[in-house]
């Protein structure tokens, strides 16, 4: 085991998959003699060639189409999107071309192909430059659409998506790329990365940390948020259970059925805009599948609706924070308007709020009645 930085642990999937299968091949602007425009493909054409780092015209539809005919005849292309933004320019030749050959020709053809790139806000890179696109591509059977918040996810997923028969969505949190050691530890995640064998499977979320009274459910640089507000609701003696789900689709729904058997209670976190974001179908399902045991609304953490500002105090305005996690968690247990006891399951009452006669959120719709009565009678004056 090893510690990298995010940026340096994909890079050490790519070199040690393009040591593994000589069909291997990266493609995209800037990868080769710029080393990527975040520097993730640093000395990669140093090492294996131009014919394997391939430089290209600002084109994403060309070189997404040349990827796709590279992946039917049986190369492993790594398509680099120098943002995920500019994908839209390509979306033609993934989603009508790499997600649904195989199925159109009735698994005669296999695309494996990685599209991988930043994703979401960076620092001041603008509007156009800071969409978070998971939604939209997670709306399309066909890929694996994936976002891994740490170093070692990121390592062990690629190398998974390099490996594997269908197309992979890899989605980089723009925001990680630089970030060392020491603030990984201070989030109480682990910054190392496994060996050249060590996988990360797709469809399977993992629990960050363990907790009782509330599951944060969250993804990619959402994960940093969710760790730093469990560690500020800990001081409150609130105990947050962190569930990474690092896939997008397919969701591993049942991890997060798991925990919320146990706290009843869930916020989804995550840097989208709320309007048909991923949350949205994170919350359908939990509503779906988890029903009976929510004791209050499943709520989300997203950021403003509005297309990102440059101003770095605008910006940071409009992104969610722990803050708004900690603040979403305290509605949810109905602290906005007093305190919320743990009692002894002795007592007839479960660790976190649940009894017959207790302040059971099925008893009034998952709210507070001191809440609804405030709000003036929702009947009416």
């Amino acid at each position: 085991m090893a510690n990298f930085v995010y940026r340096e642990a994909l890079r050490e999937a790519l070199r040690e998959e393009m040591i593994r299968d000589e069909g291997v091949f990266i493609i995209g602007e800037e990868v080769a003699l710029y080393n990527g425009a975040q520097q993730v493909t640093r000395g990669l054409l140093d090492e294996f060639g131009e014919k394997r780092v391939v430089d290209t015209p600002i084109a994403e539809a060309g070189f997404a189409g040349l990827a796709v005919g590279a992946a039917m005849m049986g190369l492993k292309p790594v398509c680099e999107f120098m943002t995920w933004n500019f994908s839209f320019v390509a979306f033609d030749q993934v989603i009508n071309h790499a997600a649904k050959y195989r199925y159109m020709s009735g698994g005669q053809f296999n695309v494996p192909i990685v599209f991988r790139g930043p994703n979401g806000k960076g620092i001041q890179l603008g509007a156009q430059h800071s969409h978070a696109v998971e939604s939209i591509y997670a709306h399309f059977p066909g890929c694996f659409v994936v976002a891994p918040g740490t170093p070692g996810d990121a390592k062990g997923m690629l190398k998974t998506a390099i490996r594997c028969e269908d197309p992979v969505i890899f989605l980089e949190a723009a925001a990680l790329y630089g970030l060392r050691d020491d603030a990984w530890r201070k989030m109480d995640l682990d910054p190392t990365v496994g060996g050249p064998d060590d996988l990360v499977p797709f469809g399977v979320a993992e629990t960050r940390r363990p907790g009782r009274h509330v599951t944060l459910v969250t993804y990619s640089h959402g994960l940093s948020l969710s760790m730093k507000a469990a560690q500020r609701l800990a001081e409150m003696e609130i105990e947050a259970e962190v569930i990474d789900l690092r896939t997008l689709r397919p969701l591993d729904i049942e991890a997060v059925a798991r925990s919320l058997r146990k706290t009843h209670h869930a916020i989804i976190v995550e840097e989208d805009w709320k309007s048909g974001g991923i949350g949205a179908e994170i919350g359908a399902r939990i509503m779906e599948d988890c029903f009976d045991d929510l004791d209050a609304p499943v709520a989300r953490v997203t950021m403003k609706e509005v297309p990102l500002p440059f101003s770095r105090p605008l910006e940071d305005t409009t992104m969610p924070n722990e803050t708004d996690v900690i603040e979403a968690v305290k509605r949810t247990l109905w602290r906005a308007t007093g305190p919320f006891h743990f009692t002894d399951t002795t007592q007839g009452e479960s660790a976190n709020g649940r009894g017959d006669n207790a302040q059971n959120g099925r008893s009034h719709g998952g709210g507070d009645s001191h809440t609804v009565a405030q709000e003036g009678g929702r009947g009416g004056h």
